[in-house]
């Protein structure tokens, strides 16, 4: 079954620590009106192969961020749904999958392990009283009769589950769920900035169910992606940019170009196009190898000025590629965005 305790914790980042056990962990102390938090971020996999995928980006640029501005310190449960502040790494098109490495959880020297990229982004948070940590994950606690294990406060209570929830097999499965995924975004309001860090581990699937968030036959792993071949739809076309805020009164003529990456010509019969806010427009036609074609955005597919994320996905209904746009970007009239 999916994540019980589903949310973000909205916090001041207190203190950190590496733990060095046999499940390894990098851990956060962190603080909300009051109360303590401990985040257990995994940074070792308990299956083969041991070494979590990361990304880290810098600046974060993505429509959830205007999401989390309202919330107050805390922890908040969030319904797990399209078009909310939840995170999914496939559907809500937070990254390119393809830009996820594996990294060692220690290696000698500095700045080279997933521990030391943590801690690279944590340490400026902590030594900024105005920085939040936003962590994704499940909350557990308050654990009235004990301390916690690590940071000794009172009571227990904290995070865990930070890294991808989905395309789990085995002892894992039950964990899967769509718009549950974990992760840590640190927001720096001087700079207006944003960071975030995305984990996931390399035995998950990338295709998953859009109701159980369990692998599908297709199985596609998170990470560099392998030489496209049957049942590999990843990037074959690309979501090239978007006209959002067309000159002139509602209703206006909004586009997408998509581009023909492939060595080879693609039929687009049975593909579509699939926005949130929530709409679809199914395409046809042919599309010759290194073509770009320029689709006419028809209802119920309408691009928000708000902010919003275009899905394409093949006749199969596995994901080609999907991209994201924030309403800043979404706000000059006429000009067209490239992803």
């Amino acid at each position: 079954m999916p994540l019980k305790r589903y949310g973000v914790l909205r916090a001041a980042v207190i203190d950190r620590r590496i733990e060095t056990t046999d499940t390894p962990h990098y851990q956060i102390h962190l603080r909300a009106a009051g109360v303590d938090y401990r985040a257990a971020v995994n940074v070792r996999s308990q299956q083969s192969p041991p070494d979590l995928l990361y990304l880290g980006i810098n600046p974060f640029i993505h429509p959830v961020t205007d999401r989390l501005r309202g919330l107050s310190d805390g922890f908040t449960e969030l319904e797990s749904r399209t078009g909310g502040a939840a995170l999914d790494y496939i559907r809500g098109n937070l990254f390119q999958r393809d830009q996820m490495r594996p990294v060692p959880t220690t290696a000698p020297g500095p700045e080279n392990d997933l521990g030391d990229f943590l801690d690279h982004f944590v340490r400026r948070a902590l030594g900024d009283s105005d920085a939040r940590a936003y962590v994704f994950g499940e909350a557990w606690g308050p654990e009235r009769n004990k301390p916690d294990k690590i940071f000794g406060f009172r009571p227990g209570n904290g995070i865990h589950d930070v890294h991808m929830n989905q395309g789990n097999a085995g002892r894992f499965a039950g964990d899967n769920g769509v718009h549950q995924d974990g992760a840590l975004l640190l927001h720096f309001p001087a700079a207006d900035e944003w960071v975030a860090i995305f984990l996931a581990f390399q035995s998950q699937v990338w295709h998953t169910d859009d109701i159980t968030g369990h692998p599908l036959p297709e199985v596609t792993r998170p990470g560099p992606a392998p030489t496209p071949g049957p049942g590999e739809p990843d990037h074959l076309v690309r979501i090239l940019a978007a006209l959002v805020n067309p000159p002139g009164p509602a209703p206006e003529p909004e586009t997408v170009t998509l581009l023909n990456a492939s060595p080879g010509e693609i039929d687009l019969t049975g593909w579509s196009l699939i926005g949130q806010p929530p709409g679809r427009q199914d395409l046809d036609g042919r599309l010759p190898a290194g073509a770009t074609l320029q689709v006419r955005v028809a209802p119920p597919l309408q691009l928000s000025n708000r902010g919003g994320a275009l899905t394409l996905l093949n006749a199969a209904g596995l994901k080609v590629d999907g991209v994201a746009y924030t309403a800043t970007q979404a706000s000059r009239e006429g000009w067209t965005i490239i992803f």
